[in-house]
């Protein structure tokens, strides 16, 4: 505990001998203050000649290295000195402001709470010297309303500086509407704000999306002008800020534009406020007119350009500019290594991405846990999960990101069972899954009709709480029970949701399509109509599909034209896939084959494909042949087509052409890929192909398949037959 301010008896202790008790301390070197808001001036350190000069280092040195020791020993002293005769009480001015100054550093409030206490004995707390230091002692220890008591005593001196203090404070605790309260108070009080003031009130403003407050604030600074704040950059990049997070861009280019100097912060301001509207052209008009000039660019300039080639979608520009910012000489932040990764794992370019990863490991930044993940996600998406999980198994202690991004990484590749062992070993770390997790791993259980995992995590959100307001999780729960045909149970999920969209709706209707249960699916797409959520391009697929596999022509027909004319959707390639595929079904080859002419973009090799299926099941010779030979220009890898080919010239005796199609098979390499199915006998998926018992666990997978063949005889199915029909396709 400290020495005591007004002692109750005079010290026995002579000041002379307490001084050669305390360590010495280093004389502090004299330092310029930049901004009276960082730090308030010190007093004069020897305002008069009769103080004792041996006290001067101590006091001083409080200034520059606070502690506990130097305040209790500096509290003692002061303590002495005060029973000397001195010539003013202002002799302890500076003593007091060191001592608020280390209270304010090492959080010693009982202390400061006695110096206050002594300003006010002594009639020293309006002077100019301490009333910031009381304002910064108070707000350093969040008693925000006695610091503006005390900025608020010292208003008839007109001293500005406590309030500029008492401004930055509130908005340091996220008390935007104090600090603009501070600042009126202020102007009524006619207290004259400076150029520190603004930019702080502006920037409360900016919270607040207080844009009248804001112009008011712009109207002072022109009316002051330039006599009064001189040039000031700082009030010119606030209101920059301002005018673009209340939503004026407008009037913050016209600001830039007007101003009479400009910094880098003033080019990087209206730069961000154009990438925070995705007015990307502005942005890199002005980036473009700052290289020209020849300014300075630092790694925020070029990083929110980069970042605004990838919302773009010019990835392979993105690349370019960080391959300039590296040779420019510029220094490359985090940042700049997982905008970089971004864009590699967008384009798939695994090359750059491994140019990426040294030069992250030479700058020490392929530690950082948001850069190892991009890492993971770059080599995951670029078709490297080997080398991901690599990463993932050296990395330090994991946040739970980074297992959703190996997880991811497993589900981009469909490594089911590595996702499985990823997320069994995140359950038994201790760390909770969050709704990511899950959507991640649901989405791979999905498309490898995993169904035993999937109720498991359906088990696992309805036992855990915190999953019911995640309307993503609950989509992804119907859509993995409508791909793994379990339709009823997806229904069931679906009618259990209070916020449906139109993700919900499209994942069930793709359901009843797969099931060719197309009434059921026109049924639910009205329906979503009906209660005014909007279709999307997604949406009407899903349905047009479900017409397909239904054989509703006329539905799918006027779908097709409410899409254009009702929903002002424009088709897409996957909708003329879908009319191509649902003429042929029904046998209208010619309006099957002028839907494909009239498609936009090139038909796709499925569309020709479909078209020569259906012309060899409904006997059409002529719109088979033009199909082939469409779908033999186009140069196809897919066997499956040739193979379609081939069957059609067989059937019409074109000999010669089969002849050709076979050699052209041979000379590229295009082979039939083997059958591969999966089983699981309960202790995860094994691939299997056709006749393969190189399988250890082959035996158990026949066993299986035997008894599943017999179950089919016994309903009156010949299974043999039926598997040996799609061989030879």
């Amino acid at each position: 505990m400290s020495a005591p301010l007004l002692p109750i008896r005079r010290p026995t202790t002579s000041l002379s001998r307490l001084l050669e008790s305390i360590p010495p301390l280093p004389t502090p070197t004299p330092t310029t203050t930049t901004s009276p808001i960082s730090d308030p001036p010190s007093p004069n350190p020897n305002p008069n000649p009769k103080l004792p000069p041996d006290l001067l280092p101590l006091f001083s040195s409080l200034l520059i290295h606070p502690s506990l020791p130097h305040l209790s020993a500096a509290f003692s002293a002061l303590s002495l000195l005060r029973h000397h005769r001195l010539a003013s009480p202002l002799l302890l001015l500076h003593p007091i402001s060191s001592l608020l100054h280390c209270a304010s550093a090492i959080n010693a409030l009982p202390e400061g709470l006695q110096l206050h206490a002594l300003t006010l004995s002594l009639g020293l707390h309006p002077h100019p010297s301490l009333v910031p230091r009381l304002t910064s002692f108070y707000a350093a220890h969040g008693l925000l309303s006695s610091a503006h008591a005390v900025a608020a005593s010292a208003s008839a001196t007109g001293y500005v500086l406590p309030w500029n203090l008492l401004i930055s404070s509130y908005l340091r605790h996220g008390l935007s509407s104090h600090a603009l309260a501070a600042f009126n108070e202020m102007l009524r009080r006619g207290v004259s704000p400076d150029r520190f003031t603004y930019p702080s009130a502006l920037r409360a403003c900016a919270e607040l999306s207080d844009l009248e407050s804001g112009r008011e604030i712009h109207r002072r600074i022109e009316v002051e002008g330039d006599a009064h704040l001189g040039v000031n950059v700082f009030a010119h990049n606030a209101l920059i800020a301002m005018y673009a997070k209340c939503g004026d861009l407008g009037a913050a280019r016209k600001v830039f534009d007007e101003m009479p100097q400009r910094d880098i912060v003033s080019w990087n301001t209206i730069i961000s406020a154009y990438a925070a509207d995705a007015t990307w052209y502005e942005a890199f008009v002005l980036f473009d007119r700052m290289r020209t000039l020849g300014l300075e660019l630092n790694s925020v300039t070029w990083n929110t350009i980069a970042s605004g080639y990838i919302h773009t979608g010019d990835f392979a520009r993105a690349l370019r500019l960080i391959s300039q910012m590296m040779f420019s000489g510029s220094d490359l932040d985090f940042v700049t290594f997982v905008i970089g990764l971004n864009a590699c794992s967008r384009a798939g370019s695994l090359r750059s991405g491994r140019e990426l990863h040294g030069a992250a490991i030479r700058a020490r930044c392929d530690g950082l846990e948001t850069v190892r993940n991009a890492l993971i996600t770059m080599y995951s998406r670029c078709g490297d999960p080997d080398q991901a999980h690599v990463l993932f198994r050296f990395s330090g202690p994991r946040g739970l990101v980074t297992w959703n991004a190996m997880i991811a990484a497993f589900a981009v590749a469909d490594r089911a069972e590595g996702a499985a062992s990823v997320f069994a070993e995140l359950a038994r770390s201790g760390l909770r899954p969050n709704y990511v997790t899950v959507v991640t791993y649901l989405a791979l259980c999905a498309r490898v009709a995993n169904l035993q995992h999937g109720r498991e995590l359906h088990c696992y959100i309805v036992k855990e709480e915190g999953f019911e307001g995640y309307r993503l999780l609950w989509n992804s729960l119907v859509d993995m029970y409508a791909k793994s045909g379990r339709i009823s149970t997806a229904r069931r999920v679906f009618n259990a949701m209070n916020n449906r969209d139109e993700v919900s709706y499209t994942s069930l209707i793709a359901g009843y399509g797969i099931q060719g249960e197309g009434p059921a699916a026109l049924g639910l797409f009205d329906e979503m109509v009906e209660r005014n959520i909007r279709p999307d391009h997604v949406s009407l697929v899903a349905v047009l599909s479900a017409c397909s596999h239904s054989g509703l022509v006329s539905d799918g027909e006027k779908l097709f034209r409410r899409m254009v004319e009702e929903y002002k959707i424009r088709p897409r390639m996957e909708h003329y896939s879908c009319m191509v595929d649902l003429f042929a079904r029904a046998g209208l080859l010619k309006k099957a084959e002028a839907m494909l002419e009239q498609a936009p973009l090139l038909p796709t090799a499925a569309m020709w494909a479909a078209l020569v299926a259906a012309s060899q099941v409904y006997g059409d010779a002529e719109i088979g042949l033009k199909a082939a030979n469409r779908l033999l220009e186009m140069g196809t890898e897919n066997s499956g087509h040739y193979i379609l080919i081939a069957n059609l010239y067989a059937a019409r005796g074109c000999w010669e052409e089969l002849a050709k199609v076979r050699m052209r098979m041979r000379d590229m390499g295009v082979r039939k890929a083997p059958g591969l199915a999966w089983a699981d006998i309960g202790n995860g998926f094994h691939p299997f192909a056709v006749g393969d018992r190189s399988n250890p666990l082959a035996p158990e997978i026949y066993e299986v398949l035997d008894e599943l063949s017999e179950q089919m005889r016994d309903v009156g199915r010949d299974g043999d037959d039926f598997l040996g029909f799609f061989d030879e396709f």
